[in-house]
């Protein structure tokens, strides 16, 4: 059954992007990307993320954010009166990239879950549990994002995981250094593709070089594991010490190894959202039309 859900947990508190993010959530920072009419323009993260989620086919969303995350449930409020003012302006090119993000708005379900506390990404995970049921479902972390060519970085996920049945599966990438990331010890199964013998986060000792990337699909058995899991690294409650019981449990944990022309664009620190605006430049450099936003 296709895959028609996807949790995105948006409720990290930005901690290391402060006082930046006093007020406005990590997952609105802007990167750039390419608008619907070929020019460079500038989207919240989170909203990227969406947008690549419902072009490859997703409708259903639940956005977990925590207290002082308003500004992410705002930007996905439609604001038509807004777009009008703009084409009276002459402002084309914004009033039409408003207009693409609200379509797909207006044509999806976009559901909002409070965190209370900020108990970890497994915690954020586990309070959508009522509104998932017993569907399979992706989570996508609302602060990482992947540049990919026609996002087959999801299709290969999404292939791989209904193809061979998993109960997990999950982005990997090659790093050399992959300190301070949840890490896999892989038993490859084909290229490219990974079963997974154990997923340890943030480990203290090596145990391979292939990171976890924050893209999962899972079925709904992920959150007995989750319930029944101690919180880990951090005092919090990690999704990864969950994905370890269910392969302690002997069912099919997968991992999808990144390519090479495949990027995480990270913002979760001053260094990584530098790093993400030039990466994001860098490659809308060679796809818009006009290399300067008009904005009109």
């Amino acid at each position: 059954m296709r895959i028609e859900k996807a949790i995105i947990p948006a409720a990290g508190l930005g901690t290391r992007l402060l006082p930046a993010t006093k007020e406005q959530p990590k997952e609105m920072l802007p990167v750039f990307a390419k608008s619907v009419n070929g020019v460079r323009c500038m989207k919240p993260l989170v909203q990227l993320i969406f947008e690549q989620l419902y072009d490859s086919g997703i409708r259903d969303f639940c956005i977990v954010i925590g207290r002082g995350k308003r500004a992410i449930e705002d930007h996905f409020t439609q604001d038509y009166g807004f777009v009008t003012q703009l084409t009276k302006k002459k402002k084309m090119d914004s009033a039409k990239e408003l207009e693409a993000f609200y379509s797909r708005v207006d044509h999806s379900s976009i559901n909002w879950i409070t965190q209370p506390q900020p108990k970890g990404f497994g915690d954020a995970v586990l309070c959508a549990a009522p509104w998932v049921g017993e569907h399979a479902f992706l989570v996508h972390a609302g602060d990482a994002y992947i540049l990919s060519k026609n996002n087959r970085h999801l299709t290969r996920l999404l292939s791989t995981f209904h193809q061979r049945e998993a109960t997990a599966g999950f982005l990997v990438k090659r790093t050399v250094h992959p300190s301070g990331k949840g890490v896999i010890t892989p038993s490859q199964v084909a290229k490219g593709i990974y079963r997974v013998k154990a997923a340890v986060e943030k480990p203290r000792k090596f145990i391979s070089n292939l990171a976890i990337e924050p893209v999962y699909a899972f079925e709904p058995t992920i959150f007995n594991s989750l319930r029944s899991t101690r919180r880990g690294v951090g005092g919090e409650l990690q999704l990864t010490d969950a994905i370890q019981q269910l392969i302690d449990k002997k069912n099919e944990v997968l991992a999808v190894e990144l390519r090479k022309s495949e990027t995480r664009l990270d913002i979760g620190d001053p260094e990584s959202y530098e790093e993400a605006l030039r990466l994001s430049f860098k490659t809308t450099a060679s796809e818009v039309s006009v290399h300067r936003y008009r904005g009109n």
